[in-house]
C-alpha cells in the first residue's frame, strides 16, 4: 500500500459499501418445496467435483523440480483412473475443473471425463492467482482456457471455478462476457444463489463451495511450509457424512470438492468410496454435475427477476 492510499479504517461509508457490494449473493435459486424442489421428487441433491490441478500449482509458482511436479503427476497417473472407476461403480456423475495446461498436457484424460458422462469446466490456464492479474490478462487467460478445453473435449465449458476460489474486481465481468452459466468459487450460502454485481442481478448461478467440504485443508502437505495433514481420513469422513446428513434433512444440496492428487491416495480414496456408499444408502438422492444443477436452478425461473 502506497503512502497516499487510505487505510481501510480511513475509508468513508461509500467506499466500504462499494467494496462489500461489488459481488454479492442475490436471490436463492431453489424453487418450490419438497418433494418438488429436485427432479423426480428427490429429497436432496449431491454434486461431487474434482479440481484436476495436477502439476499446475507448482508450475504457476515456478517450482519445476521433479520432486514437486511428481506430486501432481500422481493425480493424473494413478488417482484419476481409480476415481473414474469408483464413480462408474457408484454411478455418480461429477464435474472436473481442469486448468487448460493440464488438458493440453493430457488431452486423453480430459476426453475420458467427457466420455464417462462427466462435466469438464474452467479452472484457469495454469492455476494462476487471478486476483494478481490485470483485467486484460485475466480476460485473455480465461478466453484462451475456454478455447483450449473446447478444442480438446469438443464441448465448450459453461461453468468456472476460479483457481484458489477467489474473484478479482474483474472476474464477474469476464464471466458475464463469456456467457457462462455458473460459477462455483464463492461461499455466501449452503444452497445455489444468483450473483449480484453492484446490486444488479446477473443471471449467473453460484454453486457455493466451502473449505469444510474440501479435501485440501485436511490433507495438504508441504515439507518446506507449515502445511501438514492434521486429521485422520476417517475423521474427515465423519465430517462429510454430517454435512450430507444435514443437507438431506433440509432438502438441500451437498456439494463436495476434491483433488485427484490429494484424495487419490489409498487411505483417502477408501474414505470417498465409503462416503458414496453411505449416501447411496439414502433414498431420494439426485446426483448431478454442477452444470446440471445450474440448469435445474434456472429451469423454471427467468434469468432476471420479472
Amino acid at each position: 500500500m502506497s503512502p497516499t492510499e487510505q487505510q481501510p479504517w480511513e475509508w468513508d461509508e461509500p467506499t466500504w459499501r462499494r467494496h462489500v457490494g461489488r459481488v454479492r449473493a442475490g436471490r436463492p435459486l431453489l424453487s418450490g418445496h419438497l418433494p418438488d424442489r429436485w427432479p423426480g421428487g428427490a429429497r436432496c441433491a449431491v454434486a461431487v467435483s474434482f479440481d484436476s490441478d495436477h502439476e499446475t500449482p507448482s508450475l504457476r509458482d515456478g517450482e519445476t523440480s521433479p520432486g514437486k511436479l511428481a506430486q501432481g503427476e500422481y493425480g493424473a497417473r494413478v488417482a484419476v483412473p481409480k476415481i473414474l472407476r469408483l464413480l462408474d461403480r457408484h454411478r455418480v456423475p461429477a464435474s472436473f475443473y481442469m486448468p487448460a495446461v493440464c488438458a493440453l498436457l493430457r488431452p486423453e484424460e480430459a476426453r475420458n471425463y467427457v466420455a464417462a458422462g462427466h462435466e469438464v469446466a474452467l479452472h484457469g490456464w495454469i492455476h494462476e492467482r487471478n486476483t494478481l492479474l490485470s483485467a486484460a490478462d485475466e480476460r485473455e487467460l480465461q478466453l484462451r482456457s475456454a478455447d483450449a478445453l473446447e478444442r480438446v473435449t469438443g464441448t465448450r465449458p459453461v461453468g468456472i471455478r476460479t483457481p484458489s476460489w477467489d474473484f478479482s474486481d474483474n472476474t464477474l465481468d469476464i464471466i458475464r462476457e463469456m456467457g457462462l452459466l455458473y460459477d462455483s468459487s464463492l461461499m455466501a450460502d449452503d444452497e445455489p444463489y444468483e450473483l449480484l454485481a453492484d446490486g444488479e442481478a446477473t443471471g449467473v448461478v453460484e454453486i457455493p463451495v466451502e473449505w469444510i467440504r474440501d479435501d485440501a485443508p485436511y490433507f495438504m502437505m508441504d515439507r518446506f511450509a507449515s502445511l501438514r495433514p492434521y486429521i485422520a481420513p476417517r475423521d474427515v469422513l465423519r465430517v462429510w457424512q454430517d454435512e450430507f446428513d444435514a443437507a438431506y434433512a433440509e432438502g438441500g444440496l451437498f456439494q463436495l470438492t476434491l483433488h485427484p492428487h490429494i484424495i487419490g491416495h489409498r487411505s483417502r480414496l477408501t474414505v470417498l468410496d465409503e462416503l458414496l456408499g453411505y449416501i447411496a444408502g439414502r433414498e431420494g438422492v439426485w446426483y448431478a454435475t454442477h452444470q446440471q444443477l445450474a440448469e435445474h436452478c434456472l429451469s423454471d425461473r427467468p434469468p432476471h427477476p420479472a
